[in-house]
Order: structure tokens, then C-alpha cells, then sequence
């Protein structure tokens, strides 16, 4: 599995609470945070979700 980098870009206000669920699943909540961690299908599953909230780096 490899290893990617995601960070935040946008902000969650006006967002749907299922999106905000998400974001605090991926261990984000403020803009320009980052977390890096292991891409298995849950996390490709979320990182679609929300791809328009966030960027998204491998490593």
C-alpha cells in the first residue's frame, strides 16, 4: 500500500454534515492541515467524497 499526503483546502462551512463527518474521519478539520496515511479502499472510498475540499499527494 502507499503511503499519501492529504491536506485540507476549503473550508467546511456551508458544507452537508455527511461531509463534515468525513473530513473528521481523515483526521482533518482546519484548513491546511494535513495527515498522511495509507491509501486502502476506505480511505480512496472518502478521499472521493470530498476530493473538492482537499488535495491529495502520494509519497
Amino acid at each position: 500500500m502507499s503511503i499519501v499526503k492529504i491536506t485540507q483546502v476549503r473550508s467546511l462551512i456551508d458544507r452537508p454534515s455527511n461531509q463534515r463527518r468525513t473530513i473528521q474521519a481523515l483526521g482533518l478539520g482546519r484548513i491546511n492541515k494535513s495527515v498522511e496515511v495509507n491509501l486502502t479502499p476506505q480511505i480512496q472510498g472518502m478521499i472521493n467524497h470530498v476530493n473538492h475540499l482537499i488535495s491529495v499527494k502520494v509519497l
